[in-house]
């Protein structure tokens, strides 16, 4: 006797994410994908199913087209692609799509990311509670075929998708630069010789590209495809400065996310980027004609910076909590031409609202393609301030520490509870500083970030919190 497996386990606020074998395998993917059919109404239409170079992703992705097609909707096989390609092939095509990813997360895990036509994400929230229980049902009882089931066809969108992104960024006339990129086995090694290069059949840039680690690998051989982890940077550095680079790109698993290592091997903060691509995009709109509030995206554990740019420039910047669905949700919202995240998400109303790690390095490239001067330099004229980095602390009793810090920060500056807590105030002598500490959700743990104008203010707040913490 099987026992039939609790979805809600491993169903995640935005995405699927589980451990292959025991938590998914391909009759639980099957039933997830007769419930994503019924849950978005998907029943005589298409839907586009892509997945990256996992071990257990091509039999799942095809799983999924089963229970999918008995459920009456015709699904398009992307095959291999970067989650970003999938989001290129939903808006594009106007379909609904799914990607088999576990992103950064280890062999052992894979997982789906979902979305509706024109790469709306799906959260919790807004369906993804009801495919969870669809999948379930059908587990239970099996999947009741349709009497006139889908078809599966296949489509290769690589080239269009590096064709669409080198129209939305010229990247023709920039300085011959010299960039590493740290693929870490996953999807840029598929993405990048087709944007950046002339995989794809598109003109050579004057882009000198040195791979590393391009082989698709779902084993990852060399180290983790999380660039947020400061070890999986190490090989990326040594090689920028061996080989005299420009600049440093390393990408994750399924390479919607990019971080950027400048000519001394250092890495420039995701809250840069996000500045430096919120004022192309502002910049850009403007001289298209674009007239009446611009507004930008960024989430509440973005450098100060990042906000002071878009509102220099004339743009409205709007504060949002972390998390990449909801932040989809409030481009959609507000028609925000671009949205950034500290964890090296990027978002663009050009590209339906999606993020896209691949846009946003072009953006970067373009930028510093036209910039006299190295990118450490670039960089710093938008990491004026000091931050301390997202900081992790275990925590047996998770309320009696936030009482802590409520008590000990009270009446010493401006709180807020949009996502967590955040406090923000001024020393004695006039230097400001903030932090914000966010429960996690499924972990007894508290998150904190600060930044001060000096690094001595950021410092003295960053201990002073963390010693509340693990009190």
């Amino acid at each position: 006797m099987t026992t039939t497996p609790d979805l809600s386990s491993f169903i995640k606020a935005y995405d699927v994410r589980g451990l292959v074998g025991t938590q998914l395998t391909e009759q639980v993917v099957e039933a997830l994908g007769a419930g994503f059919v019924d849950e978005i109404g998907a029943e005589s239409l298409e839907i586009a199913v892509g997945h990256d170079m996992r071990d257990s992703s091509p039999g799942f992705a095809a799983a999924f087209a089963r229970g999918a097609t008995a459920r009456g909707a015709s699904v398009i096989m992307l095959g291999l692609c970067s989650t970003d390609q999938t989001y290129f092939a939903s808006g594009h095509y106007g379909v609904p799509a799914a990607m088999f990813t576990a992103s950064h997360n280890p062999a052992t895990y894979n997982g789906i990311k979902f979305c509706r036509a024109g790469a709306q994400g799906i959260s919790l929230d807004t369906g993804l509670a009801g495919i969870r229980d669809r999948a379930q049902a059908y587990l239970a009882s099996g999947i009741t075929a349709t009497d006139a089931p889908g078809t599966i066809s296949h489509r290769d969108v690589l080239a269009d998708y590096a064709t669409y992104l080198r129209e939305l960024v010229d990247l023709t006339s920039v300085r011959p630069l010299r960039v590493v990129v740290d693929a870490g086995n996953g999807m840029g090694g598929l993405t990048v010789p087709a944007v950046l290069g002339t995989a794809a059949g598109l003109p050579a840039l004057p882009l000198d590209i040195v791979p590393l680690y391009f082989e698709l690998d779902g084993t990852f051989p060399n180290h983790e495809a999380n660039p947020l982890e400061p070890a999986n940077l190490v090989d990326l550095q040594a090689a920028v400065l061996e080989h005299g680079a420009d600049l440093g790109l390393a990408f994750d698993g399924d390479a919607d996310r990019c971080f950027v290592i400048d000519e001394l091997g250092q890495p420039v903060t995701p809250s840069a980027v996000a500045a430096i691509v919120a004022l192309r995009e502002i910049t850009r709109v403007r001289a298209a004609g674009e007239t009446g509030d611009i507004r930008v995206v960024h989430n509440l554990i973005t450098s100060r910076v990042v906000p002071e740019t878009i509102e220099a420039a004339g743009a409205i910047a709007v504060r949002t909590k972390v998390g990449h669905s909801l932040i989809k949700d409030v481009m959609h919202e507000t028609g925000a031409i671009f949205g950034g995240e500290h964890s090296a998400h990027y978002y663009f109303r050009d590209f339906w609202g999606a993020d896209n790690g691949m846009l946003a390095a072009m953006h970067l490239i373009a930028q510093f393609g036209e910039y006299d001067g190295p990118l450490s330099a670039l960089a710093a004229e938008f990491t004026p301030y000091t931050a301390s980095g997202e900081i992790n602390s275990t925590v047996d009793d998770v309320p009696a520490a936030y009482t802590r810090i409520v008590e000990a920060f009270q009446g010493r500056g401006e709180v807020d509870e949009l996502d967590g807590l955040t406090y923000a105030g001024t020393t004695d002598d006039g230097d400001w500083w903030w932090f914000s500490v966010r429960p996690s959700n499924t972990e007894p743990l508290l998150r904190l970030n600060a930044e001060g104008r000096t690094a001595q203010t950021m410092a003295r707040i960053r201990d002073e919190v963390l010693a509340l913490i693990r009190a």
